[in-house]
C-alpha cells in the first residue's frame, strides 16, 4: 500500500515493514523496520537527540537552531518515528528543537521526554511535565520516563505522581531509564500498570542488559531502549591506541590506549562482517543489536548524512553467523574498567 506523509513523503507499507522513500529532492533510500511492543509501533532505528544544545559535547545554540531541525525532520522522512530527549539534554535546548522540529508533523513521532528525577514528589513532576510539554510543543507527552532511580528517596511517590499524569492524559506511555530488573519491575508494582520500556546502555561491549532485562522484556511484551549502541563511536572502527578520541570521550575508560588495542580482534571482525554486506563497521553494530526481538536503538546524529547512515542500518540483514562472530568477539572483549582504569585515565589526561 503507498501512503503518502507531509512534506510529499511516500511509504510503501506492507505488514511490519514499510520502505521509506525521501521527497523528490533527495536519492537517498532505506528500508525501515519497526517493533510493535504494547500496541506501540516503533522503528527500530530511532534518534537520540542528547547532543541538541549541549555545549559540554562541542554543540552549542546554533545547531541546536538549525542541523537539529533538519536531522529531526529528515528522520521523520525515513520513516523514524521513535524521537527521544529529556529535559536536562541542554537544559531545555533539546525539547525546544524537537519541538520545533516537528511542529506540523506530529502525528509522524512518538515523542520520549526524560524527567529527572531531583525532587520525584508529584507538584514537581507535574510541573516538569508540563514544562517538558510546553518546550515540546505538544499536549501529550508520548512516553515520559524516569531518568534514573533517585539514590535516596524511595520510588514510590515519583511513579504516583507519573500515573497521575496519565490519568489526566498529560502521559501516554511510563518508562524507566537505567533501571535494574527489580527496579523495573518495582516501578510496574507502584504505577499499578505497565512501564513500556527501560533505556539502557546497550551495544556490542557493553552486553549487561542480556543477564535479566532483555529476555524479561521479551517475556512480557516490553521494551529496551538502547543508548549509546556504537559506544561513543568504539564501534565505527574510527579509532586505535594511537588515534584516540578528543573531548568528553577522552575521559571513557572504552578509549584508554589499552583498551583499543584489545578492541582490536572486535573491530576486525565488525570491517570484515561490514565488506560481505557492502556496509560499514558503525552499520553493522547496530544492526547486530536491532536482531534482538524487543530492541530499538538511538543513536545521536550530529548531521543529516550522518542520520541517513545510521538509518540505513534498518535494511542491513546479518546472517546467524555474522551474529554468531560479532558476539564471540565481543565475549573476547574484556576491557579495564571501573577502578582499575583510574590510573590509566589520569596518565592519558595529564601533560606529563
Amino acid at each position: 500500500m503507498l501512503v503518502e506523509a507531509p512534506g510529499g513523503v511516500q511509504y510503501w507499507q506492507t505488514g511490519l515493514t514499510a520502505w521509506s522513500v525521501g521527497p523528490a529532492d533527495s536519492c537517498t533510500f532505506t528500508v525501515m523496520r519497526y517493533v510493535d511492543v504494547a500496541g506501540v509501533r516503533l522503528s527500530v532505528i530511532g534518534l537520540g537527540t542528547w547532543q541538541f544544545g549541549s555545549a559540554e559535547w562541542g554543540y552549542g545554540p546554533d545547531f541546536a537552531s538549525g542541523e537539529a531541525l533538519r536531522i529531526t525532520q529528515r528522520a521523520l522522512d525515513l520513516g523514524i518515528n521513535l524521537i527521544d530527549t529529556a529535559e536536562i539534554y541542554g537544559f531545555g535546548r533539546s525539547e525546544r528543537a524537537v519541538g520545533r522540529a516537528i511542529a506540523g508533523r506530529r502525528d509522524e513521532a512518538f515523542v520520549a521526554t526524560k524527567v529527572f528525577p531531583v525532587m520525584p514528589f508529584d507538584p514537581i513532576v507535574h510541573q516538569r511535565a508540563v514544562g517538558s510539554r510546553r518546550r515540546l510543543g505538544i499536549d501529550r507527552i508520548d512516553l515520559y520516563q524516569a531518568h534514573w532511580p533517585h539514590p535516596i528517596f524511595p520510588p514510590g511517590p515519583l511513579f504516583a505522581a507519573l500515573g497521575r499524569l496519565q490519568r489526566e492524559g498529560l502521559v501516554t506511555h511510563v518508562g524507566v531509564s537505567n533501571y535494574s530488573l527489580a527496579g523495573w519491575q518495582s516501578a510496574e508494582r507502584l504505577l499499578g500498570g505497565s512501564v513500556l520500556s527501560n533505556q539502557v546502555e546497550y551495544s556490542l561491549v557493553v552486553r549487561s542488559p542480556e543477564r535479566e532485562l532483555l529476555s524479561w522484556a521479551q517475556q512480557h511484551d516490553r521494551l529496551l531502549i538502547a543508548f549509546s549502541p556504537l559506544a561513543q563511536g568504539l564501534l565505527s572502527g574510527r579509532y586505535s591506541a594511537t588515534n584516540r578520541p578528543g573531548g568528553m570521550r577522552a575521559l571513557r575508560p572504552f578509549f584508554l590506549p589499552h583498551n583499543l588495542d584489545l578492541a582490536g580482534e572486535l573491530i576486525d571482525v565488525l570491517r570484515d562482517v561490514a565488506a560481505k554486506h557492502d556496509a560499514k563497521p558503525a552499520q553493522v553494530a547496530l544492526a547486530w543489536l536491532i536482531r534482538r526481538p524487543n530492541v530499538v536503538v538511538i543513536p545521536g546524529a550530529s548531521s543529516v548524512s550522518q542520520l541517513e547512515f545510521n538509518a540505513a542500518a534498518a535494511d542491513l540483514e546479518l546472517t546467524d553467523e555474522d551474529d554468531r562472530r560479532l558476539s564471540e568477539a565481543s565475549d573476547r572483549f574484556r576491557p579495564v574498567t571501573g577502578l582499575a582504569a583510574v590510573p590509566g585515565l589520569v596518565k592519558t589526561r595529564l601533560p606529563f
